[in-house]
């Protein structure tokens, strides 16, 4: 192309279009620094002994010399909510979502030994709301402060054409640490160690593209020809006893497992931990596992929550998908000595939630069978 043409080009735009502004390309500033406003008490309050940054800054800064450690190593993961996001927007129900990121996140780093010690995320929206914002962000830092997390920073980003007004996608990113010697993995599973599982009574932010069009149909694509009203009726429909609506059901926030993890460890021999999200079960137990060790898992050592059956029916699902795609009840295996399993359990259920022995670890093939 020319430069003469580029400019013809320019000429015939110029005369189609109106004055431009941001604002009327769909990117408010102002209600951007609105949500910024309106979120910076709740961040503020994360806040723990090393931070040494406050909002509004272009990164956050940590010191590490608080830290009382000989060989402190960092630990970083990074995860999202997947399509619950979507659901979420869809039920204009934003306050447990920042819950699940945190968990998605920290849950990845406690099962190596390690506590977090700064989050950031990445919120984008269609249309940026700083009410909605601060539903969000404000999730976020009640699972920032349950952890023991200061929120040290993050984005939010409008997206105007590429996502619709209430909808959002929404990222997080933790650093934790860990002392060298104290790092749990593979090296230390053995044959003999017992598996000790912690509820999921919930499917966490997992499963839900599945979930979705089991239980909802093509109703649940709101967006794309999906009816309102029929949506509207399936989640609030009351499925089980405890009168909670569907809606309610799939909208409950994940157990976060890492401050129990930091409690177990003071009086239990951890050797390594599985945070069960997708792949489940096999995929994810498989990971902390050495040649020639074996994962023999039970299943029904423990008790599955009805949810997962209700999916499983409305979908007509079978077994080996349904427990390769949810964690079926299970949030969170660890792999313990044999001759402190029930002591582990004992200490969970006093921390406030259910555990199960679903297991053992023997010699043979490397891999998890379910029986």
């Amino acid at each position: 192309m020319t430069l003469s043409n580029i400019v013809s080009i320019e000429k015939v735009l110029l005369l189609m279009s109106e004055k431009l502004s941001y604002a009327s390309a769909g990117v408010d500033i102002n209600e951007g620094e609105a949500a910024v406003r309106s979120i910076k008490k709740i961040v503020e309050a994360t806040s723990i002994d090393g931070v040494m940054s406050k909002i509004g800054g272009f990164g956050g800064l940590f010191d590490l010399s608080v830290l009382d450690m000989a060989e402190p190593v960092l630990v970083s993961s990074t995860d999202g909510v997947g399509t619950k996001a979507y659901l979420a927007g869809a039920l204009g129900s934003y306050k447990t979502i920042g819950i699940d990121l945190v968990a998605m996140c920290v849950d990845d780093i406690a099962v190596l030994g390690a506590r977090p010690l700064f989050l950031l995320d990445y919120l984008s929206v269609g249309k940026l709301d700083s009410n909605l914002a601060l539903e969000i962000v404000g999730g976020i830092a009640e699972g920032a402060k349950a952890v023991g997390a200061a929120l040290i920073g993050g984005e939010m980003a409008e997206h105007p054409g590429s996502m619709t007004d209430g909808h959002f996608d929404l990222g997080g990113f933790v650093v934790g640490v860990v002392e060298k010697s104290k790092i749990l993995g593979s090296h230390l599973v053995r044959a003999g160690d017992s598996l000790v599982a912690i509820e999921s009574p919930n499917l966490r932010s997992n499963g839900f593209s599945l979930a979705r069009r089991a239980l909802l149909g093509n109703a649940g694509d709101i967006d794309h020809g999906g009816n309102r009203d029929l949506f509207q009726t399936l989640v609030d429909a009351k499925p089980f006893d405890d009168g909670r609506t569907l809606g309610q059901i799939l909208m409950e926030p994940s157990v976060l497992y890492s401050p129990i993890l930091q409690e177990l460890s003071k009086t239990i021999d951890i050797h390594a931990g599985a945070h069960i999200t997708g792949g489940g079960i096999e995929g994810n137990l498989s990971r902390v596992l050495k040649d020639g060790e074996r994962a023999i898992v039970k299943r029904d050592s423990w008790e599955i929550p009805p949810i997962f059956s209700l999916i499983q029916r409305s979908g007509a699902i079978d077994d080996d998908e349904m427990f390769r795609v949810f964690n079926m009840g299970v949030g969170m295996v660890l792999v313990i000595d044999h001759d402190q399993r029930k002591e582990a359990i004992a200490t969970i259920e006093l921390l406030g939630h259910r555990a199960y022995e679903i297991g053992s670890i023997e010699s043979a093939a490397k891999g998890v069978e379910l029986r």
